[in-house]
């Protein structure tokens, strides 16, 4: 005959194995669900890049034609694509770009490359070559300097601007004249 005490054990152990058993079941199928999950969001993820290139490349300007064939002006900079492909105006505006220290005003490359900067009609059209070449991937380090420098105005002086605005009368002093009289704006 067998120990009662043995069977004891023998029957405690079982159940709790049978409890982890029931607990390993419930993580497998946890375990399950997630992997079908991320599965789903695979396809998803794929199928949501490949629209998204799609709606890239259609984005693109189209070239266009001259004597039958397809052409573009200023190309995308994509691998293989040297500066060679860039007409040789673009080509001399990269090239200004690259040669200052920081970030460029169309003013500062069309002294560079020979615009007469002092006409603003002539300038106009360097700053959309370089906003074009910028656009299409080109490295550029131009953009527009603030043309005012901010001034702070004690909040007192602001409200009694508006005071004064409302009441019809001429406001304080304006900026200049606050940094001349100690309301500072920064180093003069």
């Amino acid at each position: 005959m067998l120990d009662p005490e043995l069977l004891e054990r023998i029957t405690a152990r079982r159940a709790e194995l049978d409890e982890i058993e029931e607990q390993l079941v419930k993580q497998l199928a946890e375990v399950r669900a997630e992997r079908d999950e991320l599965a789903v969001a695979e396809r998803v993820l794929e199928r949501m890049t490949g629209q998204l290139a799609e709606e890239r490349s259609s984005a693109r300007p189209m070239p266009g034609q001259v004597a039958g064939r397809a052409v573009m002006l200023i190309p995308h900079r994509e691998p293989g694509v040297e500066e060679d492909a860039l007409p040789w105006d673009y080509q001399r505006i990269i090239a200004a770009v690259r040669q200052a220290a920081g970030p460029v005003m169309a003013r500062e490359v069309g002294e560079v490359v020979g615009v007469d900067i002092s006409v603003k009609a002539k300038l106009e059209p360097l700053r959309s070559k370089l906003v074009r070449l910028v656009d299409r991937g080109w490295p550029g380090r131009h953009g527009r300097r603030k043309q005012c420098v901010r001034v702070h105005r004690p909040p007192l002086a602001r409200r009694a601007d508006r005071a004064a605005r409302r009441a019809g009368a001429a406001p304080g002093p304006r900026p200049e004249e606050g940094r001349q009289a100690g309301w500072g704006g920064g180093p003069d």
